[in-house]
């Protein structure tokens, strides 16, 4: 069943009006929280369609309107909706009552508190950052589940939300609202050593990336990454070490060395940024050749080898951009039984 439908976020003070859907049962929206719009007459272009439903479910008639996007919404593999997104801020009448659920202005920085679809949280990012046009498909299984989003083509990264104990919820958040709301979520981080001719180690350090969203250009660990949707930490680790390094390594050459919860919040690039993360800790081991090494541009800039001492040193001294976790560092050094 394919559906051509419009919403739109009218928005007044630092606020949108938001609809909650609660009185048709068989609504796909039930009990959500969107905006206002409804599904194409026969004959209507977008326009004329969200000026008919917002005047129908508001009472009133739009004076300020902008097309946001275009969202492919699939539900359960049967039903794939097209919804042109609107934002207006301009509008006259005087309000009536809806007949498909409660109208009620609500701050932007609480709607990520309502409940709401997990890809609608995407396009208000999308909408707060100012895109002038996007087109985002978001796929769910019957349950509501996210499985699939996609912007402008490109597929999105999509992670499990965790419990404390590390357990998923049944919850799978896209990278960027993960990284806005401070939602718990996996890693795996790889720590690639060699032994040195002082009787310690070195290792492998990455230069981060100038284009990475948190951190850019401070040094990290050797290869890490988020666990994607569905997977595990080995599987990550190995997939991590291939992507920004061209290392093509086995499952057994990965030595599980601990795992540990960590964050940190602070902003790029102007937006506030919040990472809370439960990661697997892996040892790697075998031969690496730096200059052999393909490195992923838009992830790593440089790598290098440091003495583990003297890089315990540096990360707790100033003059060294690092973003390390000296707890990991000295989980590490204990692995490797420099501490």
């Amino acid at each position: 069943m394919t559906k051509l439908s419009t919403l739109c976020y009218i928005e007044k003070d630092g606020q949108y009006l938001m609809l909650h859907r609660t009185v048709k049962e068989n609504d796909v929206n039930k009990d959500k929280w969107i905006g206002v719009g409804g599904h194409f007459e026969q004959g209507e272009s977008p326009e004329e369609c969200l000026l008919r439903e917002v005047k129908e479910e508001t009472g009133y008639t739009l004076v300020s309107w902008k097309y946001r996007g275009i969202v492919t919404f699939v539900y359960g593999g049967d039903l794939v909706e097209y919804m042109s997104l609107y934002t207006a801020d301009g509008f006259e009448g005087e309000p009536t009552e809806c007949d498909e659920g409660q109208l009620e202005w609500v701050d932007k920085s609480k709607i990520s508190g309502l409940e709401i679809w997990e890809g609608d949280k995407i396009f208000f990012r999308l909408l707060d950052e100012g895109r002038e046009f996007f087109s985002l498909k978001l796929v769910y299984d019957t349950s509501d589940v996210l499985q699939y989003a996609a912007l402008d083509g490109v597929p999105m990264e999509l992670f499990d939300e965790l419990d404390a104990d590390g357990n998923r919820i049944g919850v799978v958040k896209e990278r960027g609202v993960v990284h806005e709301e401070g939602a718990l979520h996996a890693t795996a981080h790889i720590w690639i050593v060699r032994r040195n001719g002082t009787g310690g180690y070195d290792v492998l350090l990455q230069k981060r990336s100038s284009y990475k969203d948190s951190n850019p250009g401070c040094y990290d660990i050797s290869s890490a990454g988020h666990v994607e949707a569905g997977c595990g930490y080995v599987e990550s680790a190995i997939r991590e070490l291939k992507e920004e390094l061209g290392i093509e390594a086995r499952p057994e050459q990965l030595k599980e060395i601990g795992i540990r919860r960590c964050g940190f919040e602070g902003e790029f690039y102007g937006r506030p940024f919040k990472d809370n993360e439960i990661s697997m800790l892996y040892l790697y081991e075998e031969p690496v050749d730096i200059e052999r090494l393909y490195l992923q541009e838009s992830e790593v800039s440089k790598v290098i080898w440091m003495d583990y001492q003297e890089c315990y040193r540096k990360i707790r001294e100033n003059g060294f951009t690092h973003c390390i976790y000296t707890d990991e560092f000295e989980m590490l050094g204990k692995a490797l039984g420099l501490i």
